[in-house]
This record gives structure tokens, sequence and C-alpha cells, in this order.
């Protein structure tokens, strides 16, 4: 599920996924190294995230003798869970479809 809150503000299972990541991790670069991303590339992310939506989703520490961290801000974690909330309700509204398809699959397969 990817949605597109506005034509520059999209958020998808990578964003969540990353989101989520931060989250468990507390920190940037050890999200990225999970999800088998560049910290380069999981900054971006969040950086467009803290840009778009008008509050920052992260709370980003610099580092020092104990290191950085990172945390995901009330924002992030609204965001992180009413996105979760939109992936199951899509789930539940395609559920029987996807029983279908799969059906159709099974039977197209006995069929070879």
């Amino acid at each position: 599920l990817r949605v597109v809150i506005e034509p520059d503000v999209a958020i998808g299972p990578g964003k969540a996924d990353l989101l989520e990541a931060i989250r468990d991790t507390g920190s940037i670069s050890a999200a990225g190294r999970k999800l088998g991303m560049s910290y380069r590339r999981a900054w971006l992310l969040v950086d467009e995230l803290n840009q778009h939506l008008g509050a920052p989703v992260v709370d980003a520490q610099t580092g020092g003798a104990k290191g950085g961290g990172a945390a995901l801000t009330p924002t992030g974690e609204e965001v992180l869970s009413r996105y979760r909330n939109m992936e199951s309700a899509c789930r539940q509204a395609i559920a029987a479809d996807v029983t279908a398809l799969r059906a159709l699959i099974r039977r197209n397969q006995r069929q070879k």
C-alpha cells in the first residue's frame, strides 16, 4: 500500500518499515542496516517525511561519547500507526478477492 497524502508526500511500506526499525533500534543507521539500505538513503527518507509533514517524525541526536540516537516523535508514531491501520483495513477489504485469485491460480495449475 502506497498512500499519496499530497503531490510530494507519500508513505508506503519502505518508509513505514524504516520508521518501525528506527523505533525498534533507536538509530537511523541501525535501522538502515536492518533493512539493507545505506544510512544516506535512510536519512533522505526520514528528511523527506520531516520536511513535508509539517513536524518532524524522527528526532535524531548527533553523536557524542556514546554516539547518537534517534526516536520517533509523537508525529512519527501517529504516521506509523495510521499507515499500519490503513494496511490492515486494505487487507480486510481485499481478502475475498485475494482468496478468489488464489483459487483461480490453483484451478489453472491443475488444468495444465
